[in-house]
């Protein structure tokens, strides 16, 4: 079968009925035991009528976790690169897959999601496009907020955190899952919205599914950073920083995302000295200065003395460094002109 044939089978067919529920049967159960997963807010899920959940996405088990809400079958895109293999498509495409071409817009699986939706069905989309595995969420496209327009349907916010953990080679390890759901949104159908109109609705739903991953315990985004340091330095790291759309914010630095200290190796045990104790747990710490301090490269020297969750270098070219591959990540993403070097260890 080709890729307009499985679309076609999810459009008309739906899942099938006997594999699906012998699936099922077998998942729900091992998941509530092996991974100890717990769901909150299911009052919010409808139990009849067509439904997008819209999630972020941690592991290919996602879909499967996530459709244990429902008492009926849930279908959910997958990309395309799953359906090479005819068993393995069959497979997916049974349980309720259907491809999607990522990046390029795709109408005939937005067509296909708009026809499930239309008969009463539940369609799971995953709004970064990709899995996400360390670090916060990443970005959301627009086809979210294009399907809820488009189909008129309700969309339910989810988040799931611990299914990131669970693969470890062939392994699946016994790590415990969450799910938190929040209320359903609601949006007026239009029939060919704009691109700007489906990124504002995008732009409504995502947060609510960041507000359910951040109950959690999720990562939050970068949104306020502080500075420690002055000069030149200082100013070039706020503009940086701006340039990112992030609040560079003064005084209390126990409420910022990232503190940047913009100060040479020679001023850093001094300035560390009276800005750890303020940084908080969740903090991420950036350090541009070069050279060893004590011995140590500036980010090693920080990460022994400060209970900041990661902490990055960042040269003159705007290359971050990190041990942690989230905040590498992240800061990649939001610094104008950066790259990620290769992940290395600080120390």
């Amino acid at each position: 079968m080709d890729r307009a044939a499985y679309l076609e089978r999810a459009r008309r067919r739906g899942v099938n009925p006997f594999l699906y529920w012998i699936v099922r049967g077998l998942f729900q159960p091992f998941f509530h035991l092996y991974f100890r997963m717990s769901r909150i807010g299911r009052e919010h899920v409808p139990q009849e009528g067509a439904m997008i959940i819209a999630a972020n996405h941690r592991s290919f088990l996602d879909p499967f976790v996530i459709g244990t809400l429902v008492r009926r079958p849930v279908y959910f895109v997958a990309k395309k690169e799953l359906f090479r293999k005819p068993l393995t498509a069959w497979f997916l495409n049974s349980l309720g897959a259907f491809p999607i071409d990522r990046g390029n817009g795709d109408g005939d699986a937005m067509a296909a999601a708009r026809e499930i939706l239309d008969r009463g069905d539940v369609v799971v989309i995953f709004p970064e496009g990709t899995r996400t595995r360390p670090g916060a969420l990443g970005s959301p496209k627009r086809g979210v907020g294009r399907l809820a327009l488009e189909s008129g349907a309700p969309v339910l916010p989810v988040a799931v955190m611990g299914t990131e953990a669970i693969r470890r080679g062939w392994r699946i390890r016994p790590h415990k899952v969450r799910i938190r759901i929040g209320r359903p949104l609601r949006f007026p159908r239009v029939e060919h919205p704009s691109p700007d109109l489906a990124r504002a609705v995008t732009e409504r739903i995502w947060p609510c599914v960041a507000l359910q991953w951040e109950w959690l315990g999720g990562r939050p985004p970068i949104r306020r950073a502080a500075i420690v340091g002055t000069g030149r330095e200082a100013a070039r790291a706020a503009a940086t920083l701006q340039a990112a759309n992030i609040e560079v914010a003064g005084g209390d630095l126990s409420s910022q995302d990232l503190v940047w200290l913009a100060v040479g190796a020679d001023e850093l045990p001094a300035a560390l000295d009276a800005a750890a104790p303020h940084i908080s747990e969740r903090a991420a710490v950036v350090v541009g200065a070069s050279g060893l301090v004590d011995g140590q490269l500036p980010a090693a020297y920080i990460a022994e003395r400060c209970r900041a969750r990661a902490v990055a270098s960042v040269d003159d070219a705007l290359v971050v460094a990190s041990d942690d591959r989230g905040l590498n990540r992240e800061l990649a993403a939001l610094l104008p002109s950066s790259t990620a070097a290769p992940v290395r260890a600080v120390a």
